[in-house]
């Protein structure tokens, strides 16, 4: 069914639904589905509430802290294909076309091939997340993606015994993505995991955010999200999965090894080589003198995913 996805731009602050009026809305729905009165949303029916909803069901894992607000986290990105600058992706990256769109599984898989978006969103059900999302330069938002677990895909291309790795690879459209005219990073963007990481059920395989489609600015139309490790590790706008024996070259980890580790869990005891990990300022929350916040190992996650490093020196593979 062709989607017409209207860019930010296009979106009036009052046309943006209040997230008490979202809550009361999806516990309304849930209710009723439990009551028999509606049938429950199929992965193929997400889209039927309009052209840019995306609903789930509540998902695990999900955070308790206040939300960042949605105009402060489709605002204020790091988006390098579209610019250095944190509001530069929003401006320019709506002119990014995201249909059609096409992922290509290869490598060390049984059933590669190419997914259409249209695919992938059908795949599995859909589920609501709160999740932490910590930035490397220190900041740190709360954001309610929209998803489903990445394993769900894995599973399906069937890894082989020689897979080890995931590495994703992010569109490369210089006509539009305007900050790949500057040899800042080795385009097109790369980055990765571990497949144990990857297959982790907190690894989320990300179509929408604030119950919307994905803003192009956050990584429309799919996206990792990997909510232990800073930002750069989430992948964003992806058109390649590979499975690999080797672990992958990654754009921040080629350009900088000495400042961006493979891992990059966050971890408040291994400071970046320009500035400290131990505390972060919170987006849309923390005004300029309000004290920073203490960072949580593994980004508050550690009970989920400490053991997947047990015995792994976290300032060697940092």
């Amino acid at each position: 069914m062709p989607m017409l996805i209207r860019t930010t731009s296009d979106v009036a602050p009052s046309q943006i639904t209040p997230k008490s009026v979202y809550l009361r809305r999806r516990a309304f729905l849930e209710r009723a589905i439990a009551m028999g009165l509606v049938l429950p949303l199929l992965p193929a029916q997400a889209l039927a509430v309009g052209a840019r909803k995306l609903s789930g069901r509540p998902g695990p894992f999900s955070a308790s802290e206040k939300q960042t607000p949605y105009k402060d986290v489709t605002t204020y990105n790091n988006f390098y294909e579209f610019g250095t600058g944190k509001d530069e992706p929003a401006i320019y990256a709506p002119k990014m076309k995201t249909r059609p769109w096409a992922v290509t599984v290869d490598g060390e898989v049984k059933r590669g091939g190419v997914f259409g978006i249209e695919d992938l969103l059908k795949l599995a059900p859909m589920q609501d997340r709160v999740y932490r999302h910590r930035c490397v330069e220190a900041w740190s938002m709360v954001i309610p993606w929209v998803g489903y677990p990445l394993a769900e895909l894995i599973k399906r291309v069937e890894p082989t015994g020689r897979a080890k790795y995931v590495a994703f690879t992010t569109k490369l459209d210089p006509e539009t993505m305007v900050g790949t005219r500057l040899p800042l990073l080795d385009w097109p963007y790369v980055e990765g995991l571990r497949l144990d990481e990857a297959m982790h059920p907190l690894t989320l395989l990300t179509f929408g955010l604030y119950g919307e489609l994905l803003p192009n600015q956050n990584g429309a139309p799919v996206r990792v999200v990997v909510p232990w490790k800073y930002g750069f590790k989430s992948a964003k706008s992806i058109v390649r999965v590979t499975f690999t024996e080797q672990q992958p070259k990654t754009a921040w980890n080629e350009a900088a090894p000495n400042e961006y580790g493979f891992y990059s869990n966050v971890n408040p005891n291994v400071d970046h080589p320009r500035w400290s990990q131990a505390r972060e300022r919170r987006i849309g929350e923390d005004g300029f003198f309000t004290p920073k916040r203490k960072t949580l190992m593994f980004n508050g996650y550690a009970n989920q995913v400490a053991e997947l490093y047990a015995g792994m020196d976290l300032k060697k593979f940092f």
